[in-house]
């Protein structure tokens, strides 16, 4: 497919720029941006959908082992021994 853009002048000399800079051609660098953008939004809407699938699952009893879990991992990954999520402040800062 053949397509064909009217840019400013200013969306030409940057694109430009860019395509020197990576050495391609204009076309080459134009079809990659397009690519990536779609990509991108492809795997935003996939990671949207995951979440909202956690979101409206029913399990509660698994979503609370893993809220513990998690919590437990992100204090133990830790190379200070301060605690992330203390117990004491559970429903004051976190």
């Amino acid at each position: 497919m053949t397509l064909t853009l009217n840019l400013s002048p200013e969306l030409e000399r940057d694109l430009l720029r860019e395509a020197n800079r990576h050495g391609v051609s204009l076309e080459v660098l134009a079809l990659q941006l397009l690519t990536d953008s779609i990509s991108l939004k492809q795997k935003q809407t996939e990671a949207v959908n995951l979440l909202q699938s956690w979101i409206d699952d029913e399990d509660d009893e698994e979503q609370q082992e893993t809220g513990k879990y998690l919590l437990r991992v992100l204090d133990e990954d830790r190379l200070s021994d301060r605690k992330l999520f203390p117990p004491e402040l559970k429903g004051i800062s976190w």
